[in-house]
């Protein structure tokens, strides 16, 4: 049986308006967080048409107010009173959708804020620590009747649905074989969120994603995964390798690294040939090298706009103004699913966080 292919969202549509091209009423954007994410996203979110930054929080006054100076916001949000400064951003009516960019160990209790306050939510990935924080975020938006959705901005991307059209064609023929690396030698800092166990630090939350999302759209979820890596000695991982297979015979293998540079690629191999990706990072490439069996390679190129983070926001904005609740292209299942395969993994490297025992 054939893996179907991850909906295309319909900014990437062949002839469609760019993402920053308006799809409906204005909506007005807090952002939670003031950090390197949180900044690069809010400056693709400027460039939506119909996008309104309102309001920013962080812990800190002077850091808010200093971003939202940077950006242009209205408004600005800190801790005061014994209330965290994205509570008094909740508390503005004005808000109509927040971005929630703060580390993994803190998703799970901003998304829940968020929703109770009657607002929208697109939050960063990973989603939340385990899938039992997952589920319960999503039941929460369905009473709530409020979009949700997990910011994994690389199934979004011209050059990714490019892919999969490819992938999901005859050209390749059978796809029986993928890789897919990302890693970096981070700098062992305990107050880098990185190396936090408290703020979901390790490899395998902040990078795995993106190798994951390779498999997903090429094989779909695994029938199996066999899991090694490294702890140290704060109990997180600095390092990982997956083996996911396959009803079939295919397999994926995946690795993830805070301690090595890999090349940040992924190859996906068929019957028929080969694709593999160039130009920049794999979840976000700008090329794609097409290898077909006797055939001299061709190379497709691609450019974003933006920072790349303009086709998750333009989606998310289509969906909040079409009333819908959760997006096509990253849909909810997807994202509890994957946070089940990723509570697998960290059962066998002996991965846990202080989230698992509320």
């Amino acid at each position: 049986m054939s893996t179907p292919r991850l909906v295309r969202p319909p900014c990437v549509e062949p002839g469609a308006p760019g993402p920053a091209a308006a799809t409906g009423r204005p909506l007005r954007w807090g952002v939670v967080s003031t950090g390197g994410i949180a900044a690069k996203v809010t400056a693709d979110i400027a460039l939506l048409e119909d996008a309104v930054l309102h309001g920013v929080s962080s812990r800190n006054a002077d850091s808010a107010a200093e971003f939202a100076a940077r950006f242009g916001f209205e408004t600005s949000h800190s801790d005061q009173d014994g209330i965290p400064g994205y509570q008094h951003l909740f508390n503005d009516p004005l808000v109509d959708v927040v971005y929630v960019a703060t580390p993994h160990g803190q998703h799970y209790e901003v998304t829940k804020a968020a929703l109770n306050s009657g607002k929208h939510v697109l939050c960063e990935k990973t989603f939340t620590i385990n899938a039992r924080e997952a589920e319960e975020l999503i039941t929460l938006a369905g009473e709530k009747n409020r979009f949700l959705m997990e910011a994994v901005w690389t199934r979004f991307l011209p050059s990714i649905n490019r892919a999969w059209d490819i992938i999901h064609s005859s050209e390749l023929g059978r796809i029986g074989w993928v890789q897919a690396d990302l890693g970096f030698p981070a700098p062992a800092d305990p107050s880098s969120r990185l190396w936090d166990p408290r703020a979901g630090g390790g490899a395998l939350l902040d990078l795995t994603v993106y190798p994951l999302t390779w498999a997903l759209g090429s094989l779909g979820f695994p029938s199996s995964v066999a899991a090694s890596g490294n702890l140290n000695d704060d109990g997180i991982d600095t390092q990982n390798a997956l083996t996911l297979g396959y009803e079939g015979g295919a397999h994926a293998q995946l690795t993830s690294s805070l301690v090595a540079s890999c090349p940040g690629t992924a190859t996906v191999s068929g019957s028929g040939g080969w694709l593999r990706t160039g130009g920049g990072n794999l979840h976000s490439p700008s090329e794609l090298i097409i290898g077909l069996n006797r055939e001299e390679p061709r190379v497709e190129t691609f450019e974003v706009v933006g920072g790349g983070y303009t086709y998750e926001l333009r989606e998310t904005t289509r969906c909040i103004q079409s009333g819908l609740l959760e997006s096509p292209t990253m849909p909810l299942a997807d994202t509890l699913q994957t946070l089940r395969l990723l509570d697998g993994v960290r059962a066998q490297l002996g991965l846990r966080y202080a989230n698992d025992a509320a």
